[in-house]
């Protein structure tokens, strides 16, 4: 009797959602990896839901705000978070007072991208390769200086990586909202160095405005065949992407749940969804389920926990 009584529900949840328009909070400013992966499915997503999609960028505190933000909005299925490694699963190892939990706070949907990262360089500093990038801060101990995405981002933890492993002397500089900030600052001449992901800076290094070191595949990439990867340049530890994923606040019913997945691994799937996100250097990876996604996220939480402490990173 209990599950005849829940039929109807479920069977509304199935065909009335949704009937408004749907925020997909972005906790970076614009211009940076999230920005651009979800300008370019939202426009798909909403055609498969039958309503818009509305990017709402909440940048700040290394995605924190935004990441708080979805988590307190009602589990309705009407807030979406592009959640990413950064704000997912190095965050809660960072930040002694975060103010949510990602496990208990969210529920996975799916990834969307794997994007890879890669050490770039602004024109000024006189090198073109990471064993001259560490000859070059070894003989220059202090001089220069690395950029981030934020205290508990990937970037700031694969410079991090490098560092300790090279024993290198360089100065951190964290940047607010994302990557679209601290590339600016790059470009202008403020920063010398730092991981980033490819989607926030192909169009640069392929006019010439910022010099391309390493990157983090485990092969070259088709679209820079002229850059090694770090395991080539003597870091073999340092493989990595940037993923990104979606998720909807902790108690969203089951049938918006899969109704989101479905459209997600739908529109993800179409081929000019597909070539924008191959063109931005942010291949498409989904999940099979949400359980899949979720262990995923579990595995992540973990390894970039560990090396989080073993970095000794904190927020500065």
């Amino acid at each position: 009797m209990l599950a005849l009584a829940l039929l109807p529900a479920l069977a509304w949840c199935q065909v009335a959602y949704p009937t408004r328009s749907i925020r997909m909070i972005v906790p970076f400013a614009p211009g940076g990896a999230s920005d651009v992966v979800a300008r370019i499915i939202s426009p798909k997503l909403g055609e498969i839901l039958g309503q818009s999609i509305v990017i709402d960028n909440r940048a700040g505190a290394s995605g924190n705000i935004g990441m708080d933000a979805a988590a307190r909005a009602a589990p309705d299925g009407y807030t979406i978070f592009l959640g990413n490694i950064g704000t997912i699963a190095i965050n809660p190892a960072i930040f002694r007072d975060l103010s949510v939990n990602p496990w208990q706070d969210f529920t996975a949907i799916t990834q969307v991208v794997d994007a890879p990262s890669i050490l770039i360089a602004n024109s000024t500093v006189p090198v073109n390769s990471v064993a001259e990038l560490i000859a070059f801060a070894k003989a220059n101990p202090g001089v220069l200086n690395f950029a981030s995405t934020g205290s508990g981002a990937l970037s700031r933890l694969e410079m991090e990586q490098l560092r300790k492993t090279a024993r290198l002397n360089v100065v951190h500089i964290p940047y607010k909202g994302g990557a679209g900030p601290a590339v600016t600052g790059m470009l202008g001449g403020e920063i010398h160095v730092m991981f980033v992901t490819l989607a926030s800076v192909m169009s640069q290094i392929q006019a010439g405005k910022l010099k391309a070191l390493g990157i983090s595949t485990a092969k070259r990439l088709d679209a820079l065949p002229q850059v090694p990867t770090m395991t080539e340049s003597g870091f073999p530890d340092m493989v990595s992407g940037a993923w990104q994923g979606v998720f909807v606040p902790a108690g969203t019913p089951r049938a918006i749940v899969d109704k989101l997945h479905a459209a997600l691994v739908a529109t993800l799937g179409s081929a000019e969804t597909r070539q924008r996100l191959t063109a931005a250097a942010a291949p498409v990876v989904t999940s099979r389920t949400p359980e899949e996604f979720s262990a995923f996220v579990d595995a992540e939480m973990t390894r970039w926990g560990k090396v989080a402490r073993d970095a000794g990173a904190t927020v500065d």
